[in-house]
């Protein structure tokens, strides 16, 4: 059942406001990253002939939409027009990870096909080892704004990068993996685990999983657990 969406409990007006303008600047380191990131992997996926590496460039361009969405959303200065506009930025989110997912797997199946073998790609490695060490923190902190805003689509969207720091991991190996062994299949192969990765997470996402809003069953409560979330709510799953 989708997770319902409800206002911050606990958080007051001013709060909310802090946490609104931390998303936004959050959003929008977001897109700056994503979009350098898009254009080198793109360019250089497709010089190398890497369904990986052009999967990556389309997850980011897919990752500045479900952003700008959410920038959309937060740009409401009025909380209930912030709230209203919720569910339509989630659809966006997980309509924008199916469409990665349907991609990558019609271009990866292709590739094991024997249409072609990924050459070898240092930028793509580099590219890679940078988004593993940078979107890390910059999902963690959009989670924990969008988590006390009890806000599903910035805990969504955050997940968006989360995503990417998985996919720079999976890609990286897949790359190496080319590069100093000459697997080529290598590739292909990191590109499918990416578009599995897509689809677990777009269907959170239209599910509106993430938020943590407690359910009606259980009180309001203030207490954490060891993943941040209050007792009764389904942000852990």
């Amino acid at each position: 059942m989708a997770a319902e969406i409800s206002p911050s409990l606990g958080s007051s007006p001013t709060r909310r406001d802090v946490l609104t303008r931390r998303i936004r600047l959050l959003v929008a380191a977001t897109i700056t990253y994503n979009v350098i990131e898009a254009i080198v992997a793109i360019t250089t996926g497709t010089i190398a002939s890497s369904t990986a590496l052009v999967g990556f460039g389309l997850d980011s361009v897919i990752e500045v939409s479900s952003a700008t969405a959410v920038a959309w959303q937060f740009s409401a200065r009025e909380h209930a027009v912030r709230e209203a506009r919720e569910k339509t930025t989630l659809r966006i989110i997980a309509v924008s990870f199916f469409a990665l997912a349907a991609y990558v797997t019609v271009d990866a199946v292709r590739a094991l096909a024997g249409t072609g073998e990924a050459d070898r790609s240092i930028p793509g490695i580099v590219i890679a080892a940078l988004s593993l060490a940078i979107m890390p923190f910059l999902s963690a902190a959009q989670r924990r704004a969008g988590r006390e805003l009890d806000s599903a689509s910035a805990v969504a969207d955050s997940k968006q990068t989360l995503l990417c720091t998985y996919l720079s991991a999976v890609l990286l190996v897949g790359l190496v993996l080319n590069a100093t062994l000459g697997w080529s299949w290598a590739d292909p192969i990191a590109a499918l685990i990416i578009a599995a990765v897509a689809v677990k997470e777009g269907r959170d996402a239209w599910q509106g999983k993430g938020c943590c809003a407690p359910t009606p069953a259980v009180a309001p409560s203030t207490e954490t657990d060891a993943c941040g979330c209050r007792p009764g709510c389904d942000c852990c799953n």
